[in-house]
């Protein structure tokens, strides 16, 4: 099923919008994290992983499912396809497995810390803080990367897609000679 041209651009600009929001979500969680890790005033760390919380909590899934979702239609519902171009579907598996590691990880991670500055003690494991927010802004800048340069060329099942379709052309064009 192919989208109209009014869907897909309307799709396109919530995917383009909700990748743009996770990404600077996660360069504010990295911006936080850096805070809290490198100053010495309490009070600063408690609000900088207060922040993180508020925005892990609120922004995190919300953004990280829609752009799985809206990257998800544009792929099923127009030429590019989930599994015919090695860009799409090596995007498709790292928005899956950022978004999982977003609810499971980040946030955990995220709300132990708040609950650790809340309690009044020190943050122990500086790593946990940074390491999700660090390795989350990697994987969306090389997501960014790829939707630009569309690196790889076709997946097998995409040539394959592609040498059934010449074929099918070719055998439509045959025309007969007297």
């Amino acid at each position: 099923m192919k989208l109209s041209r009014p869907a897909r651009r309307a799709t396109l600009v919530v995917h383009v919008i909700g990748a743009a929001c996770w990404l600077g979500l996660t360069l504010g969680l990295v911006t936080l994290a850096l805070t809290a890790i490198t100053t010495d005033a309490s009070a600063a760390v408690e609000a900088s992983v207060r922040s993180m919380k508020v925005f892990a909590d609120w922004l995190v899934l919300p953004l990280a499912l829609v752009t799985l979702v809206s990257g998800l239609v544009l792929s099923l519902g127009t030429q590019w396809g989930l599994a015919r171009h090695r860009w799409v579907y090596t995007k498709f598996w790292l928005t899956l497995a950022t978004t999982l590691a977003s609810a499971f990880a980040l946030r955990p991670g995220v709300d132990e810390s708040a609950a650790t500055v809340s309690a009044g003690n020190p943050v122990t494991d500086t790593a946990d803080l940074i390491a999700g927010p660090l390795i989350s802004l990697s994987a969306y800048l090389f997501m960014t990367v790829l939707s630009v340069l569309k690196p790889w060329g076709l997946t097998r099942r995409g040539q394959k897609q592609r040498a059934s379709a010449h074929k099918r052309v070719d055998a439509g064009d045959v025309r007969q000679t007297a």
